[in-house]
């Protein structure tokens, strides 16, 4: 439960970054356009390190001989 409330925490905190880094007032529609596309491409970013670490993970030899 704990795990499940700090990703929570995570992807509440992490917009809100976004938002404050760049000076978005998500009240003008070209504001949330370009908040849109900043946090997709930060979510695309968080789904390819996932894919890096998960490979590099996967390629470690875990057994030892």
């Amino acid at each position: 439960m704990k795990i499940l409330l700090g990703i929570l925490m995570f992807f509440i905190l992490c917009p809100l970054f976004i938002i404050s880094n760049n000076n978005l007032a998500l009240s003008k529609s070209e504001n949330v356009e370009i908040f849109r596309d900043l946090f997709l491409r930060w979510v695309d970013q968080i789904y390819q390190n996932f894919q890096v670490l998960t490979g590099e993970a996967v390629k470690q030899e875990w057994f030892l001989k």
